[in-house]
């Protein structure tokens, strides 16, 4: 057999405890020296937010923005260049959870482009329309472990008009430096660390299962699994265990990387239902999972058996649904969409969304209008 495949693996790293007062080093490295710092609402008001705006701001011109959604918008990303214009900077240090990441990514991308942002969707060739003449350096820092959007191509756009989520994509959103400090994470509070770990999770989980032949994916989303089973429920239960936040913020990198096999329904039902329902990315995904598992279990069901051997875990294929049901149970995920606030009078509209997502091609099994809306019944808990 012969094999062609386009394979790209990211970017400098600097990992460790205490890594982010390298951040300097990283602006100067990157020849960025009028920075704008893109950070969400919430990190702006936390003590070392404004320790690294401080350590910045002593050699480099610097300003925040931290307009920033949960789920980011058109809006969001039209502020953010305003700001970098305006303020004349040349470079972005983007810090937070993926939404911060993503936006400052999609900053950095667009302040001179021509083309609208959703020419960028990521569909076929569509990246080759960007001018790359124009797009700056990105440094990202991430303080959550779910998305491992620093190590990533792509980034997550809601249409605030349409409620459609929308992933753009070009091989210079992937941030040229990493500085990945655990100590940045040990303020998550445990609904959040719960969210992200669970999205990493699900990274790994639906790029192990995803149909495609990428064998450097494959080992990396298996030990990424292997991570999150082991230190997840450690970092939920003590924030301050150090050794756990780094092997979370590992396995997070190791999701996003994997993914470039293949995601799946779990996404493409996501992608829909937090545009629509604003919902936290990551806990959606928990929730879907298992009903995803058991849609697909006659194309994965040998792939299971491999992971729960590697794992430790009894039973095969209903050990490992047994062992995601019970992480979701420990971590106080609710059982069905329904407690999410999902609703039945939606299903249609998240059923087109889902078929549309560029996600749905990395399911083993078709996903088609019928099984879809049957799948997405069973995951809002009204299936008959």
């Amino acid at each position: 057999m012969t094999i062609i495949a386009d394979w790209s693996y990211p970017t400098e790293i600097r990992f460790g405890k205490n890594r982010i007062n390298e951040i300097t080093n990283a602006c100067a490295s990157n020849r960025i020296s009028r920075p704008l710092l893109v950070t969400d609402r919430n990190l702006v008001k936390l003590e070392f937010l404004k320790d690294i705006e401080s350590s910045i701001e002593e050699k480099y011109k610097c300003e925040t923005f931290y307009a920033v959604d949960t789920n980011p918008t058109e809006i969001n990303l039209l502020e953010g260049i305003t700001k970098f214009k305006n303020g004349d900077h040349d470079g972005i240090v983007a810090v937070g959870g993926g939404s911060a990441i993503d936006l400052g990514k999609l900053i950095a991308f667009m302040v001179h482009q021509v083309l609208p942002v959703w020419d960028f969707e990521d569909v076929g060739d569509c990246w080759k329309r960007a001018n790359t003449k124009s797009i700056y350096p990105i440094i990202a820092v991430p303080t959550t472990a779910g998305t491992g959007s620093e190590v990533g191509r792509a980034s997550v756009l809601t249409n605030s008009v349409t409620k459609e989520k929308k992933i753009i994509f070009h091989p210079r959103l992937l941030p040229s430096t990493v500085l990945c400090d655990p100590v940045l994470t040990m303020t998550m509070p445990k609904s959040v660390t719960a969210g992200t770990g669970l999205d990493a999770f699900a990274h790994c989980v639906e790029a192990y299962c995803a149909p495609s032949f990428h064998p450097m994916s494959q080992g990396i989303a298996l030990e990424g699994i292997k991570l999150v089973k082991e230190n997840l429920h450690r970092a939920y239960t003590d924030g301050k265990d150090l050794q756990a936040r780094s092997r979370m913020m590992t396995a997070a990198m190791m999701g996003a990387v994997a993914f470039q096999k293949g995601l799946g329904a779990v996404h493409a039902l996501s992608h829909p239902i937090g545009a629509i329902y604003d919902t936290h990315h990551g806990m959606t995904n928990a929730v879907i999972l298992p009903y995803v598992l058991i849609f697909n279990r006659k194309k994965i069901e040998g792939k299971i058996n491999d992971v729960a051997n590697y794992l430790e875990i009894d039973g095969g294929f209903d050990g490992f649904l047994s062992f995601v049901r019970g992480l979701n149970f420990s971590l106080q995920v609710p059982e069905t969409l329904s407690g999410l606030g999902v609703k039945i009078d939606a299903i249609n509209k998240i059923v087109e969304g889902a078929l549309k997502d560029p996600s749905r091609y990395g399911n083993p099994k078709k996903l088609t209008a019928e099984n879809t809306k049957l799948l997405l019944e069973e995951c809002i808990g009204v299936a008959s």
